[in-house]
């Protein structure tokens, strides 16, 4: 029981500390575009061309005729109400996020899937064959992926699979008739729509590996640092000194180093929800981060405030996820 009422205080302290986190975030968000040399009302209503009556309108609906601090309410307000529109797609900027998220999400978990099943063994072969020809190669295919600008390889891989071997598609988003889970593969095996599926995958699979590419190199070194760190720790040379089997002091060296590894998947991950910007506009897919760009190129102020906003709140609840994880596995944390 003081266990349990250690760990809920400290998870309460670090919820207050988010806060003003999020509150930070919105309102610099906010300063940037309030203090940007544009004038957003003549913006939404048409541009140069628009009537002056008409960019006035949009000035009082928008409350941009008013103060800093009424404007940044009113925008707040709205926002977490879901009841502000688009000026400039006149959409509710809470759908609009909405299915931008779908799309996105269904990438970020194909991406964290193969970058899981590349990296995580990519390290721990890396570690086990510690300065050897395989470590090397590893190590310096990981560069690669992780150095490599993603929309150089988002272009080479576009010539390759359509032009060339027309394997894929850049046209669209199929979708499942009926959405149970979310994920579009799941949920089109669940159907039975095989055929939707086949397009699922000839249009998410290449942007969603293209993610998993430039990602894994950097969980394959961390995961190799992680595993080095770990074998020559006192309790696995006492483990080879008692002659225990290889494969079982590897085993325990694998869950052990595994634990901080868990925190960069969950950041990396989080990260995707918030939208592979050049990913997504390279392939013209309607997630977030095409959204996001979208809305900076229109100065949409309400769409731009809430993509920032939800990616604020994905990264303080990954980290909340991540304190959590650990204040368990280590108690001296709560202290």
């Amino acid at each position: 029981m003081i266990q349990l009422a250690g760990l809920g205080r400290y998870l309460v302290r670090r919820a207050i500390t988010f806060i003003p986190t999020i509150i930070g975030i919105t309102l610099l968000t906010f300063t940037i575009a309030f203090y940007t040399p544009a004038d957003p009302a003549r913006a939404w209503a048409g541009g140069q061309k628009a009537r002056p009556e008409v960019v006035e309108q949009v000035r009082k609906m928008y409350h941009l005729d008013e103060p800093f601090w009424t404007q940044y309410y009113f925008f707040m307000r709205h926002i977490l109400s879901g009841s502000i529109y688009s000026p400039v797609t006149h959409n509710n900027i809470i759908v609009e996020w909405m299915q931008g998220f779908i799309v996105t999400a269904n990438i970020a978990v194909l991406a964290t899937f193969f970058t899981i099943i590349l990296g995580i063994p990519l390290g721990i072969i890396a570690a086990l064959r510690k300065d050897t020809a395989i470590d090397n190669a590893v190590r310096l295919l990981a560069l690669i992926g992780y150095s490599t600008p993603s929309f150089w390889i988002a272009y080479i891989f576009v010539w390759i699979f359509y032009d060339v071997l027309r394997w894929i598609t850049l046209v669209g988003v199929p979708i499942p008739s009926r959405i149970i889970t979310g994920l579009f593969v799941i949920d089109a095996i669940i159907l039975g729509e095989f055929n939707i599926l086949d397009a699922i995958v000839s249009r998410l699979l290449l942007p969603s590996f293209i993610l998993a590419f430039i990602s894994f190199g950097g969980l394959a070194r961390y995961v190799r640092n992680t595993m080095l760190d770990v074998l020559s720790s006192d309790y696995i040379l006492y483990a080879h000194a008692r002659g225990l089997p290889p494969f079982r002091v590897w085993k325990h060296a694998l869950k052990n180093s595994l634990i901080p590894v868990v925190t960069v998947i969950l950041f990396m991950f989080a990260g995707l929800l918030s939208g592979a910007i050049i990913t997504e506009t390279v392939f013209q897919l309607p997630g977030i981060g095409y959204k996001y760009v979208l809305a900076i190129n229109n100065f949409d102020i309400p769409s731009i405030i809430l993509y920032t906003l939800m990616t604020g709140l994905f990264i303080v609840i990954t980290s909340l996820l991540v304190d959590i994880l650990y204040a368990i596995i280590d108690p001296r944390i709560r202290l």
